[in-house]
């Protein structure tokens, strides 16, 4: 007799500039996915100890008081009082400190295999029915550690076996109490050990290897970011190249603009004032992204970021677009019921601009721009009335090269919104609305924007 015990298509140069190396983020999300899974099978341990602690009792008081056996009572009193204790303890100690190593585990489940030692010494010893409990240490011990632990927790168990053999207290049946009774005590307790072996087994090594996989997964989504971080920084040092190269012709072609607008044939000439007009927005516009992209990369060209209100930076960004595309039809309304002191941020504007260029390349050309503040979260939704996402595209969201035929703003600009977001806190989703057309969903911590305390903010 023995317990049962066991163990179980604008940029963002914040990305260029601002982010950890692709490696160092992976490593430092690596750490805590492991914990995480640690922790669930740690928990999973002291499971099956309470389970092993009321086996016990049940077991002791059977043989002691049901069969007339004589147990050591004291000694084994004392074995399950200390897993008793193990349990409160651990539990404890995951409230103060949540990281958990595959060393901590590789304790508990050699203390395991200690008090089983102890309990078959003192139970019969090698001629244990319950001995098998041992092979139940080591097959969680081969899912739960690495190579070497589980070596390590074979050999453990190994050598108390070979302490049992020899330090063993035999058990002192009833004077009447024949052999046939004992060989029938014997196969009953022998059966029910590998039955209780079995059942544990097939329960909680699903448990385990459940937490196993959702740590793998956790792992992978980790490391699939850090591949997009890596893609964000080459694109955002080739940006910044590009900016360099692009300052100094785009300034000679508005000054040239300029002396073009003031030639009196040209100004007498209503569309092709018009068309100059234009020419020169579209400049501007290619001058503001220029610098937008030296600002965010740490270079600013002179035109430093001011201090504003969310409110006022949402209506200058709706207006510069809406003269980027005439043609446009942009529904803007606001639901801010107090305004927000923020400082005028490149890369946000850059996010709500491919935002509303992915939307503008939808056939309808009427694009919907809601700004709403829910408690300490900023919410911004831009739909549009096209034939929205392809399934795929739905499934691969914020992925790069996702764009599909007929949508362009399905690609490298969804990408990069999407890791922009992420860097400053907060998730962007997407969905298609019923009937006709799609809904961009972009959240953020007003933290991130705010000047000061979000209470006083306003």
């Amino acid at each position: 007799m023995a317990g049962m015990t066991s163990g179980t298509d604008s940029f963002d140069m914040r990305a260029a500039t601002g982010i950890p190396s692709p490696g160092r983020a992976a490593s430092a999300e690596v750490g805590p996915a492991i914990d995480s899974a640690n922790q669930k099978n740690l928990l999973i341990l002291v499971q099956l100890r309470w389970i092993a602690v009321v086996g016990q009792i049940l077991t002791i008081c059977f043989v002691h008081f049901g069969l007339d056996i004589t147990l050591p009572l004291g000694p084994l009193s004392v074995v399950v009082a200390l897993l008793v204790g193990l349990n409160f303890a651990t539990l404890v100690w995951l409230r103060k400190r949540p990281e958990v190593g595959s060393h901590v585990l590789e304790a508990a489940m050699i203390f395991d295999v200690v008090a089983l030692t102890a309990q078959f010494a003192l139970t019969g010893g090698i001629n244990n029915p319950f001995i098998p409990l041992y092979l139940l240490q080591v097959v969680l011990g081969a899912v739960l550690l690495p190579p070497r632990a589980t070596w390590s927790l074979a050999a453990i168990s190994f050598s108390g076996l070979v302490v049992i053999s020899v330090l063993n207290m035999p058990l002192m049946l009833p004077e009447t109490a024949s052999g046939d009774y004992a060989l029938f005590l014997r196969t009953l307790a022998l059966l029910l050990c590998l039955g209780l072996d079995g059942l544990l087994l097939v329960v909680f090594v699903a448990q385990v290897t459940r937490n196993l996989r959702e740590r793998d997964a956790h792992l992978a989504v980790m490391r699939q970011q850090a591949a997009e971080e890596d893609h964000i920084i080459r694109m955002g040092l080739l940006a910044s190249s590009a900016a360099h190269e692009l300052g100094t012709p785009l300034a000679s072609l508005s000054v040239i603009l300029g002396d073009w607008a003031r030639v009196p044939a040209i100004a007498r000439d209503g569309d092709l004032a018009q068309e100059l007009g234009e020419m020169q927005a579209a400049v501007k516009r290619c001058k503001s992204i220029v610098t937008g992209v030296l600002m965010s990369a740490g270079e600013a060209r002179g035109e430093a970021a001011g201090l504003t209100t969310l409110s006022r930076f949402l209506d200058a960004v709706v207006d510069e677009w809406r003269t980027t595309r005439p043609d446009a039809t942009l529904a803007y309304e606001t639901f801010l019921e107090n305004d927000l002191a923020i400082v005028s941020d490149t890369t946000l504007k850059q996010v709500i601009f491919n935002l509303l260029d992915n939307a503008y390349e939808s056939p309808s050309r009427w694009i919907g721009l809601s700004a709403e503040r829910r408690g300490e979260m900023f919410l911004l939704t831009v739909t549009d009335q096209g034939p929205g996402f392809a399934p795929k595209v739905l499934q691969q969201f914020g992925k790069p090269y996702q764009s599909t035929k007929g949508r362009q703003g399905g690609g490298i600009g969804l990408f990069i919104v999407v890791n922009v977001v992420r860097k400053l806190g907060g998730n962007v989703t997407a969905r298609n609305r019923p009937g006709r057309g799609a809904l961009v969903s972009l959240e953020l911590p007003l933290s991130a924007l705010a000047i000061g305390d979000l209470d006083h903010a306003g």
